[in-house]
């Protein structure tokens, strides 16, 4: 058993403002005797003894104003303190009196505190340069409404800033709000380089609880820092593809510094002396735009930056080479008038800086040919033609020319169609075609009157004649006459008559009608012969004659030219003349 009187309590207890604080208080008696009161005290800020409570069994007299209706007592004897505030900081004294033995006492610090708010940051803005003399400030971070103070550390890339007379500093002001809470601001200066570009700069706010710290960090910021250029870029756009004759294309310089320098283009003539491309050029943005290039594009071109913090001036150069094709010449051998049968070369010709292939084409597009040269052997009219030799850079897509050259072939006029024979009839009104091919082109004539129409397509020529069949013309046709200055060729139109509808129904009608006779006199012939009525001789001839008993009979004599097998075919088996009782 305990020898005096002891009491038991915790050295700080914590609390949030607001929240409920429970100051425990426990003791041993000797020979575990009952308690017969508990006085609670707090120290003031003089450190004197104000009492707060007196209680006596379950029973709590207040007799401190400032607790009035904010305490109460647990089973356990702790003393409970509801809505704390900032004022309830204190030193708390719990003394326990047990029957006649001296009285026990202990004391308790009760902290107060308030979590802060995340940090609010805000970066520098107008930009930084690395060539500052002075520290230029880089953020500031304010965190409100915190108990007790906290204080604020800053941060980049994740590394904690130490403050540093040359390089880093940091200047904080604590304010303490009416409500007692406090108001924390701090402000980072610091020198920057060009790596510090994509730098991450935050502030943390660090308050503590149970012993340990608690961190707040806010976001992370970036400033602009503003840095010369150490190197400069120039390049063709598009990339992807050689340069050729008529592509629009954009030489691109590009610098490392920030803000971006001024830009300047110019273009190497000769002597060494260089043009300037300004008035063509975005000084801006360093793009140089060059429209529909051609041969004297190529050259060399020059960048030219000037960084206007410190006047420094950077430049690179590039080689721009535009592929072109050049010279395309056809020529035909030989050259003078070609006729018909003849054979003739064509050679094909260009210039350019890269490797070139040849095709020949038709006037239709077809391909005809490959290489330099295209033979064309045993000439025709037909195929004279337009050719044409189209010149291509495999190893430039896109770049192709091309050029024509007509191969004409001369002779005297070919007719090679008419329309004739003709069926016509009389007086009325017909077309004759005339189709005929030949270089010169040839004139047609008819050797008839009436309304002729022309049409050319290549070398052919066609002509229609419109006229009105009369007796003259049905008799004699008509001429076509084909001439050029080579000769002339011509050829006639027979035209036929062709009968009228109503005398061809008259001709059909006739040969019905005479093949339903012959069709009705052979039925009735056999029938007469199946019945017996008709005799036939062995010399081809039949004798029908009336007997006595049947005098109503008719005689009917038929001969026939077909003797041996017509006879055969009605004489009896031995071939003689068979009875009348036979028959």
């Amino acid at each position: 058993a305990a020898s005096k009187l002891e009491v038991f309590m915790p050295a700080v207890v914590e609390a949030e403002i607001g929240s409920t604080a429970r100051l425990e208080c426990s003791f041993s008696t000797p020979e575990n005797d009952s308690y017969t009161y508990i006085n609670w005290f707090y120290m003031d800020h003089r450190n004197n003894r104000v009492k707060l409570c007196h209680i006596t069994g379950n029973e709590i007299l207040e007799e401190n104003a400032d607790y009035k209706g904010r305490l109460s007592m647990g089973e356990d004897k702790a003393l409970s303190i509801s809505r704390v505030t900032i004022l309830d900081t204190r030193t708390f004294v719990c003394q326990v009196g047990a029957g006649s033995h001296r009285e026990g006492e202990n004391h308790t610090e009760l902290h107060v505190y308030k979590v802060p708010e995340v940090p609010e940051i805000l970066a520098n803005s107008a930009g930084i340069s690395v060539h500052s003399s002075d520290i230029p400030q880089i953020a500031q971070c304010m965190s409100k409404n915190s108990f007790p103070p906290p204080n604020i550390t800053w941060h980049k890339n994740g590394e904690k800033l130490q403050p540093d007379d040359k390089k880093v500093k940091t200047l904080t002001t604590l304010t303490r709000e009416s409500s007692g809470l406090y108001t924390v601001s701090s402000t980072l200066f610091a020198h920057v380089t060009r790596e510090d570009r994509n730098s991450l700069f935050y502030c943390t706010v660090h308050h503590w609880l149970q012993g340990r710290s608690h961190p707040v960090e806010s976001q992370r910021v970036n400033v602009t820092v503003f840095y010369p250029a150490e190197h400069v870029k120039l390049q063709v756009m598009p990339s992807s593809a050689l340069v050729k004759e008529g592509d629009d294309i954009k030489l691109v310089c590009e610098a490392d510094g920030n803000p971006a320098p001024v830009f300047t283009f110019y273009k190497r003539e000769l002597e060494d002396n260089w043009q300037d491309l300004s008035s063509l050029a975005d000084t801006n943005s360093g793009v140089l735009n060059l429209h529909g290039v051609n041969k004297s594009s190529s050259g060399l071109y020059r960048c030219q930056t000037l960084d206007l913090d410190d006047m420094r001036q950077m430049e690179k150069d590039i080689e721009l080479v535009v592929n072109y094709i050049e010279g395309v010449h056809v020529k035909m051998e030989p050259s003078s008038p070609l006729q018909e049968g003849d054979s003739v070369r064509l050679s094909c010709d260009a210039h350019s800086p890269v490797a070139l292939d040849y095709q020949w084409r038709d006037e239709k597009g077809r391909k005809v040919g490959e290489g330099n040269h295209l033979f064309l052997n045993n000439l025709t009219f037909e195929n004279s033609s337009n050719f044409s030799c189209k010149v291509m850079a495999p190893s430039v897509p896109g770049l192709e020319q091309s050029k024509q050259v007509a191969v004409a072939v001369q002779g005297k006029p070919r007719i090679v169609a008419i329309s004739s024979p003709l069926y016509v009839r009389q007086d009325e009104v017909v077309n004759l075609t005339c189709k005929a091919i030949a270089f010169p082109r040839p004139s047609v004539h008819w050797n008839v009157n009436g309304t002729a129409h022309e049409y050319v397509e290549n070398q052919h020529v066609a002509s229609n004649l419109t006229v009105r069949v009369n007796h003259d013309l049905l008799r004699a046709g008509a001429m076509c006459r084909v001439s050029n200055a080579l000769g002339v060729s011509e050829k006639h139109i027979q035209l036929l008559d062709q009968k009228t509808p109503e005398s061809k129904g008259v001709i059909i009608v006739a040969i019905i009608v005479c093949i339903l006779v012959v069709a009705v006199l052979g039925s009735v012939i056999y029938f007469l012969h199946k019945k017996g009525k008709i005799s036939c001789g062995r010399a081809g001839k039949q004798d029908i004659t009336k007997p006595e008993a049947r005098k109503d009979k008719i005689v009917v004599e038929v001969k026939s030219d077909k003797l041996s097998e017509e006879a055969g075919l009605l004489q009896g088996a031995n071939g003689e003349k068979r009875s009348a009782a036979d028959q």
